[in-house]
C-alpha cells in the first residue's frame, strides 16, 4: 500500500514529500516556549528546555534527506473552541502513533516522528514530577520545538496552512533517509 493511501485512511487530510533541504528552520521558535506560550515549558519531557538545544534538533533534522508530511483538519465550534483545539491535536497525535510502527519499517533506519504542540502519548507528563518518561519509546516532540517554520512546510509540501473558518489544522511529519520513491506499507501492516 501507498504510504499516502495508509495515511489517508487513518485519518489525515493530505499527505506530501518534501525534501528536507528546502525545510526553513528558525531557531526564534524557541524564545515562544520560553514565554510559555502553549502552558507546556518545562511541564512535557518534549517540550523545551527538556527535549534539548535548539540548534543540536535542528542539526538533527538536518541530517535526514527528506520529509514525509501530513496534516488533519477539524472542524471548531467557534475561534474560541479550546476544548476542540486540543482535541483536534490529540486527534494528529494519535494518527501519529497509529501510524509510527508501520511507517518506521516503510522509512527505515531511524525515522525521526515529529508532531502537534506537546507530547501526548501518556495522559499526564511525569515532567512535572521529576520522574523519568513513562514510555521514551512514544514520546513525540512537535516540528515547532525542532524550529520547524510549519507554515513555510505547509506550503513546500502543497497543502494550505488555513483551512477556512471553522476549522483547525494539524501537521505531523516522518523525516527519513533516502528518497520516497519504492516505499510502501506493506499489507499484513496496514490493518
Amino acid at each position: 500500500m501507498r504510504i499516502e493511501d495508509f495515511l489517508l485512511g487513518l485519518g489525515a487530510r493530505r499527505v506530501g514529500f518534501v525534501p528536507v533541504r528546502e525545510i526553513v528552520f528558525d531557531a526564534s521558535f524557541r524564545r515562544l516556549c520560553e514565554q510559555n506560550s502553549c502552558g507546556q515549558y518545562g511541564q512535557n519531557w518534549m517540550c523545551p528546555p527538556d527535549v534539548g538545544p535548539m540548534e543540536e534538533l535542528m542539526a538533527r533534522a538536518r541530517r535526514y534527506d527528506t520529509a514525509l508530511v501530513f496534516q488533519t483538519v477539524d472542524t471548531l465550534e467557534d475561534s474560541f473552541d479550546v476544548a476542540g483545539m486540543a482535541a483536534a491535536g490529540d486527534r494528529m497525535n494519535r494518527l501519529i502513533q497509529a501510524a509510527r510502527g508501520p511507517l518506521s519499517r516503510a522509512l527505515a533506519p531511524d525515522p525521526l516522528f515529529l508532531g502537534a504542540g506537546g507530547c501526548r502519548a501518556c495522559r499526564a507528563c511525569t515532567r512535572p514530577s521529576g520522574r523519568p518518561c513513562r514510555d521514551p519509546a512514544r514520546a513525540l516532540a512537535s516540528l515547532e520545538a525542532y524550529g520547524v517554520a510549519v507554515s513555510q512546510l505547509a506550503e513546500r509540501a502543497g497543502m494550505p496552512y488555513v483551512n477556512g473558518p471553522g476549522t483547525v489544522t494539524y501537521f505531523g511529519a516522518a523525516l527519513f533517509s533516502g528518497a520516497p520513491e519504492g516505499r510502501e506499507i506493506p499489507a499484513s501492516l496496514s490493518k
